[in-house]
């Protein structure tokens, strides 16, 4: 099996507020790869409540290279880990 490649990222569209407040961290997901490379079914491990929704809007955005399994694309489920450093 090759190992997913994401081919587009949006960062997260952090509210000006959030920043301001200093808030950082990091937010895990758990996100299935669909056969076309799409994101589906994202479920929210772990995460400062404040980042968790941006990061969700951004993540669904991202599209990663199908997975192929025996040269046939699979859909897959992994862990994406979001870093958000505050600029304060």
């Amino acid at each position: 099996m090759e190992a997913a490649k994401l081919v587009k990222q949006v960062n997260p569209a952090i509210p000006p507020e959030v920043i301001q407040a200093g808030v950082s961290g990091r937010v895990e997901l758990s996100v299935t790869i669909a056969k076309d490379g799409a994101v589906r079914n994202i479920q929210v491990l772990n995460g400062p409540p404040p980042l968790v929704a941006p990061v969700l809007q951004a993540v669904r955005q991202w599209v990663y290279e199908p997975t192929l399994l025996n040269g046939q694309p699979v859909e897959v489920t992994t862990t994406v880990t979001v870093n958000v450093a505050s600029n304060r």
